[in-house]
């Protein structure tokens, strides 16, 4: 139980020094913070203007990881994420020039502007955290992380994001507008000149390490999860197969990251055991992004999320 408290003060501590910057978003926060401890992948979506950029670079200020970022654009190459090998006169031999991929914490910014080839460049590396140019491999930080951001809105000029490649994010987090309140206080701040993206000028405090990272990823090991728990996700992964309103249902990763998601959030709330309610608290932002709807349920308007809902009131809950 101590293990479990002191991962409670740095998830506070975290809060504390991202919230010098962000207003309000503890929930998205929270959830970004349990993709990293989680070591998985985050996609973010929301509409522009939501602070969805300003998050990550707050959040590795916060843990001082290493921060790199690439603006995804049409015409952006895959050696323009991984590298290249560039032929040294002096030495005569080819060295490698590293490209952005080779940080801790990636930024991939409006990530479907990219073609499916340059988007296809992240998913070894997501995977396996390693990058093979020209046939060697370069193995990637073990922080390694990719936060990706697009906007829901915006059609041409998109590219969707391939299911395989979906797959491979551990999280889908929708970022949402502020409340009244929230958009009141940013318009204060901003009233008194109080620069939204200035995070170097805010003060922020590393509160974690890479170093800390390691040592408290450890403590998941802790957070039990009993078999009528392991049994209710294996149901609901299962249920979202069976159902003629969901041609591609959740595949057998998307379990291994709900059970995963679903113990980070125990142990960010104070607990040695995981319970149902974690589950569902887990199960859309795992879940969602890798369901494919059947067309009649699009034209019906239904979206992923309403179809999960309807799918887990089938699935018997545990006591």
């Amino acid at each position: 139980m101590e293990h479990v408290e002191e991962l409670k003060a740095l998830r506070d501590d975290i809060h504390r020094e991202v919230a010098k910057v962000i207003v309000g978003q503890e929930e998205t926060i929270e959830e970004m913070l349990v993709a990293l401890l989680a070591q998985g992948h985050v996609l973010l979506e929301g509409v522009p203007g939501t602070a969805k950029t300003l998050m990550v670079r707050t959040l590795a200020a916060a843990i001082d990881l290493e921060f790199g970022r690439v603006q995804f654009t049409p015409d952006l190459m895959p050696s323009d994420i991984l590298g290249t090998n560039v032929f040294d006169f002096k030495s005569s031999a080819f060295r490698l020039t590293k490209g952005p991929i080779f940080t801790e914490l990636l930024l991939a910014d409006e990530i479907n502007r990219a073609p499916a080839k340059t988007q296809s460049a992240l998913l070894e590396a997501m995977q396996e955290r390693q990058v093979s140019i020209d046939a060697q491999r370069h193995v990637l930080s073990p922080n390694f992380t990719v936060f990706a951001t697009q906007n829901p809105v915006e059609q041409e000029g998109t590219y969707p994001l391939p299911e395989a490649q979906l797959d491979r994010f551990l999280l889908k987090i929708q970022v949402g507008y502020p409340s009244e309140a929230e958009e009141d206080r940013i318009l204060r701040m901003a009233g008194i000149g109080v620069g939204s993206v200035e995070v170097e000028a805010a003060g922020i405090t590393p509160v974690a390490s890479a170093e800390t990272l390691a040592r408290v990823r450890g403590l998941a090991n802790a957070v039990e999860v009993h078999d009528p728990v392991r049994g209710y996700i294996r149901d609901l992964m299962r249920a979202t197969r069976q159902t003629p309103m969901i041609l591609l249902g959740a595949g057998p990763r998307a379990g291994v990251h709900l059970l995963v998601a679903s113990r980070w959030f125990a142990a960010l709330a104070g607990r040695t055991f995981v319970t149902p309610d974690d589950v569902q608290r887990a199960a859309h932002p795992v879940i969602c992004h890798r369901l494919v709807l059947a067309p009649e349920v699009e034209l019906d308007g239904l979206g992923a999320a309403e179809v999960l809902d309807r799918v887990s009131s089938t699935v018997e809950v545990p006591r």
